[in-house]
């Protein structure tokens, strides 16, 4: 049947929306491990892009999102907006950059300006509103454009790296 999803989509991709719920929550629920929730959540949405299941991630990535909600985040919903704007989407923007051949160095341009505009929107609207960090309003841009890219390249390119190493570990899980 033409439309029928494959059992093992749906199961990588339920795998992928499980670990990442579960660390994205735990994160919501612990500052301390917060950006372990974010990163780990990044990597567990890469199982479904090893195979080529697009579906499979974006249906995982909503999933993800949904479910960290309701363990715990409607509490305090802005803990997974970086994850919302960013880090969920990330690996799938690196999918479709690799898959689709686009230019990487125009893409790591637009991509570290999309960092740099989700960290702000964090800031802005996020920290700005539960701490009380006025003064550094007037250095944040600054620190955003050079720090925030400067971090952006790094991960992009460990996310890049991490995302070969899923590749090789799903491929021997089961060759299709």
């Amino acid at each position: 049947m033409k439309g029928k999803i494959p059992a093992f989509e749906i199961a990588l991709s339920a795998i992928a929306c499980a670990f990442a719920t579960i660390f994205l929550s735990l994160g919501v629920l612990n500052n301390f491990l917060l950006a372990t929730g974010y990163i780990v959540g990044c990597f567990a949405l890469m199982l479904p892009l090893a195979k080529g299941f697009v579906w499979g991630d974006v249906l995982a990535y909503i999933a993800t999102v949904l479910l960290t909600l309701l363990f715990g985040g409607i509490s305090v919903p802005w803990r997974i907006v970086p994850f919302i704007l960013f880090f969920g989407l990330h690996p799938l923007v690196n999918h479709l950059q690799v898959r689709l051949r686009w230019n990487t160095t125009l893409l790591l341009i637009l991509k570290a300006i999309w960092f740099d505009v989700a960290m702000y929107l964090v800031w802005r609207f996020v920290f700005d509103m539960t701490t009380n960090f006025a003064w550094l309003d007037e250095y944040i841009i600054p620190a955003i454009l050079i720090g925030g890219t400067l971090f952006f390249a790094v991960y992009d390119r460990m996310i890049y790296k991490c995302q070969d190493v899923v590749n090789q570990v799903v491929y021997r899980i089961k060759k299709q």
